[in-house]
């Protein structure tokens, strides 16, 4: 076992020493050693009730043979970091904790793990860790929170969007206050396809998650249940040695991006994806999300593209329902291996859709095309991203002047103050990995727009990220990026911007002879934070078409 390294042998002696100091025994240390990573955290309503299915997994390991060993992550709430500075620190914790799961899992020779996370980036953090350590790994998350059906499922989204509509006089602070008290009833992820969603729901789809894991709610008895057969299930896959990099290939990061634009979720896969497929050593090239798109059909809108929550795509069956639609075109590679020790197609055989309006029908899809898409042109020559489903019809194609910001809070005071108008094109820049530093999301002032009544007519660029709660012509991710001297940073007021989602296209009606006059006197600006992990983060991180990993070479 990989474990011997830490307790096998006369010259283990220590080490068995301070195993027996936490009062194990020597029976107990002949069992593999298990680690749990546990992201339970008492600022993040999606980690709050993390430890109970954590002593669930601890059951089904000890059930099963194995001595587990729980160690902590970190976990940024984006809700509670968005609009203000924290932002730029949510991105980092991605590779914060990425680092530190593979440092205690080559520090402590542990023989698998089983990562609890719930929220925005530690999925991915944890899913980029166990394809780096490369020991047989299973992921089961906390799961999402409920919404109130007396109130008319808001959700957070609703309360970001309220404070526009309160800005603009179409609320009541009391209006306010009574969504605030019930948009997030419960623990648990937030209750749309937003990231953390998507993140849980695509860690199925890879194959690294049992059948659930993405929608069943974190309040019901089923999410326990799953959690424990998550831990006899890790015992599983050490005794057959699957490991993740047996599960994570090309094929298996090609059917993720196919029910990526099935579910319609959030832009932000689109850096997590390839970051995640980087560590598994497969270069996930998104020039193909496009490719992909065409041809997968939108089967769900779920919140914020339409009125559905994740319970009720849980009751519709839950992610592999959704597979299971995919497959009846041939659409999915379900030779793939999972961490049931099956591969997909022995998983999906008794899967049915038991709810045809939460998940059409492939043939009578909401789109024949996918939720996301990836734009191109002069202000975007490596490429943007936009949820293409989350987009009204009338913005599908959109021109208007550019009102140009470099930063967040500049963009928020102009649309509360009603600086911005019918027409507008939003520029947000300086906001991207390296620029921000951090790529911050953009809720606040998507949902400013949205709750002031203008998402069908302003759209936003910036070259920072979306939260997966945003709605309307949002296009995140424009690469390169301002502070690498991408052309979005040689905008000015009252350029003319030309969107066109339908055709992937985005272009500033600008020559290149302007922007290279322009280029000739501009002056990149520096980060606004250069001290602490943030300038360290600004030193390494790649581009956002990338996925933002970090690369010290």
């Amino acid at each position: 076992m990989r474990s011997d390294s830490v307790k096998t042998g006369v010259e283990k002696a220590p080490h068995r020493s301070l195993f027996k100091a936490m009062g194990y025994t020597d029976e107990e240390l002949k069992k593999p050693l298990i680690g749990i990573v546990n992201a339970k955290s008492d600022i993040v309503p999606g980690h709050k009730h993390l430890d109970r299915i954590v002593e669930a997994v601890r059951d089904g390991i000890l059930m099963s043979g194995g001595l587990p060993f729980v160690f902590p992550s970190i976990g940024v709430c984006d809700g509670i970091a968005m609009g203000h500075v924290g932002m730029k620190y949510s991105l980092v914790t991605r590779e914060l904790i990425a680092d530190s799961v593979e440092a205690m899992v080559m520090a402590h020779g542990f023989d698998a793990m089983v990562m609890v996370p719930n929220c925005d980036k530690v999925v991915p953090g944890m899913l980029m860790a166990a394809a780096r350590v490369n020991i047989p790994t299973v992921v089961v998350s906390g799961g999402p929170m409920l919404t109130l059906r007396e109130k008319n499922d808001i959700d957070i989204t609703s309360v970001f969007e309220a404070v526009g509509s309160y800005k603009a006089g179409k609320m009541t602070l009391e209006e306010v206050t009574e969504c605030e008290d019930s948009a997030c009833p419960t623990c648990g992820s937030c209750s749309g396809m937003f990231t953390a969603n998507s993140m849980n729901c695509l860690s199925e789809a890879i194959g690294m998650a049992l059948p659930g894991n993405g929608s069943i709610p974190a309040v019901y008895a089923e999410r326990e249940r799953l959690a424990k057969v998550a831990g006899m299930k890790v015992m599983e896959v050490l005794a057959k040695d699957i490991r993740p990099r047996d599960i994570m290939n090309e094929s298996t990061f090609h059917n993720a991006l196919i029910v990526d634009m099935a579910l319609g979720c959030s832009t932000n896969t689109m850096l997590h994806l390839p970051a995640i497929a980087y560590e598994a050593g497969v270069m996930l090239n998104l020039e193909i999300a496009n490719d992909v798109s065409a041809k997968t059909p939108n089967l769900c809108k779920l919140a914020p593209s339409g009125p559905w929550h994740m319970q009720d795509l849980n009751a519709a069956g839950g992610v592999h329902a959704v597979m299971k639609e995919l497959c009846k075109k041939g659409l999915l590679d379900t030779s793939n291996l999972t961490v049931t020790g099956k591969t997909l197609e022995e998983n999906l055989e008794k899967v049915r859709n038991v709810d045809h309006k939460v998940i059409r029908d492939i043939e009578k899809p909401h789109s024949p095309t996918g939720g996301i898409a990836v734009l191109k042109g002069n202000i975007a020559p490596n490429g943007c991203v936009v949820k293409k489903a989350a987009v009204r019809d009338e913005m599908l194609v959109h021109s208007g002047p550019c009102r140009v910001f470099d930063s967040e809070e500049e963009a928020i005071e102009a649309i509360y103050s009603g600086g911005i108008v019918k027409g507008d094109v939003v520029v947000i820049r300086y906001e991207g990995p390296k620029g921000g530093p951090g790529m911050r999301e953009m809720l606040s002032p998507t949902s400013a727009i949205a709750g002031m009544g203008l998402d069908s007519d302003v759209a936003l660029i910036t070259d920072g990220r979306f939260s997966g709660a945003t709605r309307g012509a949002a296009i995140g991710h424009i690469s390169p990026e301002a502070a690498e001297g991408g052309n979005i940073g040689l905008l000015v007021e009252g350029d003319v911007l030309d969107i066109d989602i339908l055709k992937g296209t985005i272009d500033a009606r600008v020559s290149e002879e302007e922007f290279a006059t322009r280029r000739a006197t501009h002056v990149v600006k520096e980060p606004k934070i250069r001290t602490g992990v943030l300038a360290k983060y600004a030193k390494l991180v790649t581009s956002a078409s990338t996925g933002a990993v970090l690369r010290a070479d």
